[in-house]
């Protein structure tokens, strides 16, 4: 069998071909010799962030080279915000780049670079030195990231068609999940031997995975296209889509009430120890308190959810995101109420817990696939890179505000935070019901 023939069988093993859509992108070959690259490349970064977590893995490695805890509280914001608030500053800049896989292989690298400085601070510093090192390294990564994150909707706009985008990202997000459940195993198996340079061995591994993700990413066929339009002051443009662009403001405010998923896991665990310690079953409340077993649930997370959500994204990217929303919020409130009913049961609510922790995991997976391939099948050319930065922007101030009303919120109590999330939920719900459909169908 042909080079070509075996390239387009392993594409379609992954995507549901289309050979109408895929004649207006340069025929079936370049589709799947792009739709496959753009599935290695991402599956590799996703591999990496497995490892570069700002919710598991550097919490525990600061934790190890005895950083103070402010330090550890800082982690999630550099690393969230410091990729979304930038983009629309940047945008002029990647515009003007007619090649936008040139800006993803420069971010992929800045990434490398980056996580190989966070484990040579694990290797050399230690105290507060060794934590506000890998704070520094953390925020050179979000913004590389912030590169990656611009360029990669429109690459996948140019070479892969409406209908197999969502598929792609599912693919991509699955084959991550496999490899986060043999990194996961392998932390959980170290147990008491998880040390600074262990997690600095991991750390490396990561940057080589973004550094083969540079290389794949070099063989995607893009066609270079130069800027569409001059542009205004970015700070104006941001201003005036969302003035002016109503579908696209609905869009940023149901984004932004789809957070249920992304922040209550944390709380739920916060739950799920303190049910452990007061006389749960022993042995899992010590399975779920290890590291390995945070990344173990990603992992099956994103090998279940990928394939099946993305192809679901692909019919309606509309609808995957108020079910996500929904089934978020009403697990969350189930959650509460277990810990309301259960106080006396301390191993039932441990069980409740967990489970609800493993079910908020997929229901992300679904969310991030669909918001993902709702903004690239929104708009063309420009236009979408401008949607992909004002949007992140947008999530970057209303990630710091919900954060800061939800960590406020705790100092009541996680019930308290977790049902100020879900009734955020429920309304992100409504509002994703009523954005335009913009999937293939």
């Amino acid at each position: 069998m042909s080079e070509q023939s075996t390239r387009e069988r392993w594409y379609h093993r992954f995507v549901t071909a289309g050979p109408q859509a895929e004649s207006d992108f340069g025929g079936t070959d370049r589709v799947s010799r792009g739709g496959l690259r753009l599935i290695g490349a991402n599956a590799l970064q996703s591999i990496g962030d497995q490892v570069v977590n700002a919710k598991t893995v550097l919490p525990w490695l600061l934790t190890l080279v005895g950083a103070p805890a402010a330090l550890v509280g800082l982690l999630v914001p550099v690393r969230e915000a410091g990729s979304m608030l930038p983009q629309a500053a940047l945008t002029p800049w990647v515009v003007a780049h007619p090649r936008r896989t040139r800006v993803w292989m420069l971010g992929a690298a800045g990434q490398a670079g980056a996580t190989a400085a966070m484990a040579a601070a694990a290797l050399a510093l230690d105290g507060w030195v060794a934590g506000a090192a890998v704070l520094a390294a953390l925020a050179v990564f979000a913004l590389a990231r912030c590169l990656c994150s611009m360029a990669a909707k429109d690459v996948q706009g140019r070479t892969v068609p409406k209908g197999q985008r969502g598929q792609v990202t599912g693919a991509a997000t699955m084959v991550s999940g496999a490899a986060a459940l043999v990194i996961g195993v392998a932390l959980q198996l170290l147990g008491p031997g998880l040390d600074a340079p262990a997690l600095a061995a991991f750390l490396l591994g990561a940057a080589l995975m973004w550094a083969l993700a540079v290389l794949v990413y070099a063989g995607i066929p893009e066609e270079p296209r130069e800027p569409e339009e001059e542009r205004q002051h970015w700070w104006t443009d941001t201003v005036g889509l969302l003035r002016d662009d109503a579908g696209f403001r609905r869009f940023v405010l149901a984004r932004g009430l789809l957070l249920v998923s992304a922040l209550a896991p944390p709380f739920l665990v916060t739950l799920a120890v303190d049910a452990g310690r007061s006389g749960g079953q022993g042995e899992v409340a010590a399975l779920l308190g290890g590291l390995g077993s945070f990344v173990i649930a990603q992992g099956v997370a994103s090998v279940v959810g990928g394939r099946v959500f993305g192809s679901l994204a692909d019919r309606s990217s509309r609808l995957v995101m108020v079910l996500g929303a929904l089934v978020a919020s009403l697990v969350v409130l189930l959650a509460v109420a277990a810990v309301l009913a259960l106080p006396q049961r301390p191993g039932a609510l441990l069980a409740v817990l967990v489970t609800a922790y493993l079910v908020l995991s997929l229901v992300h997976v679904g969310v991030r696939v669909a918001r993902k391939t709702y903004v690239v099948d929104l708009a063309e050319g420009d236009r979408r890179t401008r949607y992909v930065a004002v949007s992140n922007t947008a999530m970057g101030v209303i990630l710091l505000v919900t954060g800061a009303v939800s960590a406020a919120l705790a100092t009541l109590g996680a019930v308290a935070a977790l049902v100020f999330l879900a009734l955020l939920g429920l309304v992100g719900a409504a509002v994703s019901w009523r954005l335009p459909e913009v999937s293939r169908g």
